[in-house]
């Protein structure tokens, strides 16, 4: 039976009517999920009172608060991102080189966030860093400062609350993108007169850059789009994205701002997934292989 026979065509047309039998259920989900509400979104930013207007993007382009607003949620999620991989790096080589109890152990304590709401992390920074708080009275008890310092309702806390939950987004790619560097390749660098430190420069360095990669992407988007522990944590002085959707919706019924943020914001995350998939597939990213 050749290539172009009948049958086999016959055969594979079956096969992908199959796969589609079996993605449709899938597919549904998704379709309503995500591309409606996208689509319903997209048609929102464009629209007031039934007419087609570019005005939302007008106040975009032209008011300072939007332009605040982006600014600093892009500087919190860059600085959480870079402190996300100087923390997390190393968390993520001891998980991947320790004997495996002692990994178990390290990403057990990577993990066991997860079990606790958002929400209860959050209230409980508010009271560790308030006036009163355990990190102020200690602080003061050790002499350090003479009154309470400010570690709340600001950027500070903010960026700590974020990092704290956003961290294990971090090591969990790097663990498995290091897992899978043949040890192999660190004896050869080390019998080839090669010290510990210029081996990992130059060996298991450059092959843990797509967890590294992987794990930033994570990160930051996740950090673009944070909303409960800014608002609790910056105490309405850190005025990011979200709470400029929120504000829109609940204070003003401005559904088309809120929907024209929204899709300047989604513009903006695809053109970030674009520029990490010229330096790591995206299936790479996505934890496909």
């Amino acid at each position: 039976m050749t290539s172009s026979s009948p049958a086999l065509r016959r055969h594979e047309r079956r096969e992908q009517l199959l796969v589609l039998a079996l993605l449709s259920p899938a597919l549904a989900v998704v379709t309503a999920l995500l591309v409606v509400p996208l689509a319903w979104l997209a048609v929102q930013s464009v629209t007031a009172d039934g007419a087609f207007t570019l005005e939302h993007y007008r106040r975009f382009l032209t008011e300072d608060i939007y332009w605040r607003s982006f600014l600093l949620t892009f500087r919190i999620a860059l600085t959480v991102t870079v402190l996300a991989v100087l923390l997390g790096y190393p968390v993520a080589f001891a998980a991947a080189t320790l004997p495996r109890r002692w990994s178990v152990v390290v990403l057990g304590l990577v993990i066991l966030p997860f079990w606790t709401s958002v929400l209860v992390r959050a209230y409980a920074w508010m009271v560790l860093l308030q006036r009163r708080g355990l990190v102020n009275g200690m602080l003061q008890g050790l002499g350090l400062t003479d009154q309470p310092i400010a570690l709340i309702n600001n950027e500070f806390g903010t960026v700590l609350a974020t990092l704290h939950i956003l961290l294990p987004f971090m090591v969990l790619p790097l663990y498995a993108t290091m897992q899978r560097i043949p040890r192999d390749l660190m004896l050869a660098g080390a019998s080839l007169g090669g010290g510990p430190l210029h081996v990992f420069l130059r060996v298991f360095l450059p092959l843990s850059m797509p967890g590294v990669v992987a794990g930033t992407v994570l990160v930051f988007v996740l950090a673009l789009g944070f909303y409960i522990t800014p608002e609790l944590l910056g105490g309405g002085r850190t005025f990011m994205v979200s709470m400029l959707v929120s504000r829109n919706v609940e204070l003003y019924n401005q559904w088309g701002a809120a929907s024209a943020i929204g899709v300047v914001l989604l513009v903006c995350v695809a053109a970030l997934f674009w520029l990490a998939s010229r330096v790591v597939p995206l299936e790479r990213i996505m934890g496909a292989r």
